[in-house]
C-alpha cells in the first residue's frame, strides 16, 4: 500500500483533521499522481455534511485534482512519469454498458465510481483529492495542457466540465441567447465558456454585486433576480438557461424567461426537491433538463478548449488549515470564485 497524507472529516458536523490514508499498490493500468492542487466544490460540502445521503466516514473529499504522474503501471500507455494530469469526479465505470461505450461514463448504467464517497472495484472506499497522492486507472486521467496553470486547472475538472457539457450538448453558440443563473464557481465558468462558444450571455444573479466581473468574463447583460421587473423585462428571451445554484428557487419564474422550444438545464444540485408547474413548460414547448459533468473524452475536449481560448477560473489558493473556513465562506457566497487547496500544506 501507498501511504498518503490527507485532510478528513469524521462526521457531518466535525472539522477537518490531519489523516493518513492508504492508496492501493499500482495495478497494471494504474497511474500514481502526486497531487499539487485540489479545488473545493459545493458538492464536497454537501457530501461532507451528509446532505446527499449516508456517508461512510472518515471522508476525504475532493474531485478537482491536478498534479504530476510519479509512477505508472506496467501496461500504461497514455501517460509517463512527469506528465501534467488531472482527475475529476469519477475514477472508474463498468466500461461495458451502452453509455460507457458512447464515452458517457458519467451515466454508467451500473453506476460510475465517484472519486470519493464511493466503492472501487476492489471493494475499498474511495477517498478524494484533499490528499498528497492518488492512484487512478489511466482511462480516468486527463492531460492538462501546458498553458493552463495547475492551480487554475483543478476547478476545470468539475466546474469546467459541469458547465461545458450542457453548453455543448444544447448547442450554445453564435445566434443563441444563453442565461446563466448564479455567479459562483460554476456560474462564472459557464459565462466564460458560453462566451467563448460565441453565444450572447446574460447573468441572472440575486444582486448586482458581481456585475463588473460578469461583464469582464464575457456577459453582455447582467440582471438582479431580486428585482421583479427582471422577469417581466426578460420574459421569452433565452434559448438556453444554465441553472448553477444549489438552492431551491422559483423554477416557474425562470421557465417564463425561455423562448419557444427553449431549455432550462439544472447543473446545481440542491438538497431539497424543486417544484415545477407543468403549465410553465407545455405552453411554449419548453424543456426542463439536467446534466451531470461529462465523460472522460469530453473532459479532455473541455480542457483543450479552455487552453485554446485562454479560459481559466478565478481562484483563491488556500492552505489545508483553511478548509473549514473556506466551507463557511462558500456557504455565505463569500468567494470569488473557487477555493483551491495547495496540497503541499497538508
Amino acid at each position: 500500500m501507498i501511504t498518503a497524507k490527507a485532510r478528513a472529516v469524521d462526521g457531518p458536523d466535525t472539522p477537518f483533521r490531519e489523516a493518513e490514508i492508504n492508496r492501493r499498490d499500482l495495478d497494471t493500468n494504474d497511474v500514481l499522481i502526486e497531487i499539487k492542487f485540489a479545488g473545493i466544490c459545493h458538492s464536497d460540502i454537501h457530501t461532507a455534511h451528509g446532505e446527499w445521503g449516508e456517508v461512510n466516514y472518515p471522508l476525504v473529499p475532493g474531485h478537482e485534482i491536478a498534479g504530476f504522474v510519479t509512477e505508472v503501471g506496467a501496461e500504461v500507455t497514455k501517460y509517463k512519469v512527469g506528465d501534467r494530469v488531472g482527475v475529476g469526479c469519477m475514477v472508474d465505470s463498468c466500461g461495458e454498458c451502452v453509455n460507457c461505450q458512447k464515452g458517457e461514463e458519467q451515466y454508467c448504467l451500473k453506476g460510475n465510481v465517484p472519486t470519493y464517497a464511493g466503492v472501487d472495484k476492489y471493494g475499498e472506499p474511495t477517498q478524494g483529492g484533499y490528499s498528497t497522492h492518488i492512484v487512478v486507472t489511466e482511462d480516468f486521467v486527463v492531460r492538462i495542457p501546458d498553458n493552463i496553470e495547475l492551480d487554475a486547472a483543478a476547478p476545470l475538472l468539475c466546474a469546467g466540465i459541469t458547465t461545458y457539457s450542457p453548453l455543448q450538448h444544447w448547442g450554445a453558440g453564435p445566434g443563441k441567447k444563453v442565461a446563466v443563473v448564479g455567479m459562483g464557481g460554476l456560474g462564472h465558468m459557464a459565462v466564460k465558456i458560453a462566451h467563448a462558444m460565441g453565444a450572447e450571455v446574460t447573468v441572472l444573479s440575486q444582486s448586482l454585486s458581481k456585475k463588473e466581473d460578469g461583464l469582464e468574463f464575457g456577459a453582455k447583460d447582467y440582471y438582479a433576480t431580486k428585482d421583479p421587473e427582471t422577469f417581466q423585462k426578460l420574459a421569452g428571451t433565452f434559448d438556453l438557461i444554465i441553472n448553477t445554484v444549489s438552492a431551491k428557487i422559483d423554477m416557474d419564474a425562470y421557465f417564463s424567461l425561455l423562448t419557444l422550444d427553449g431549455t432550462l438545464v439544472n447543473v446545481g444540485a440542491p438538497a431539497e426537491p424543486l417544484e415545477v408547474n407543468v403549465f410553465s413548460l407545455i405552453g411554449h414547448r419548453r424543456s426542463f433538463a439536467g446534466s451531470m459533468i461529462g465523460g472522460i473524452r469530453q473532459t479532455q475536449e473541455m480542457l483543450d478548449f479552455c487552453a485554446e481560448h485562454n479560459i481559466a477560473p478565478k481562484i483563491e489558493v488556500i492552505s489545508a488549515d483553511q478548509i473549514d473556513e473556506a466551507y463557511k465562506r462558500v456557504l455565505a457566497s463569500d468567494v470569488k470564485y473557487r477555493f483551491v487547496i495547495d496540497t503541499s500544506t497538508i
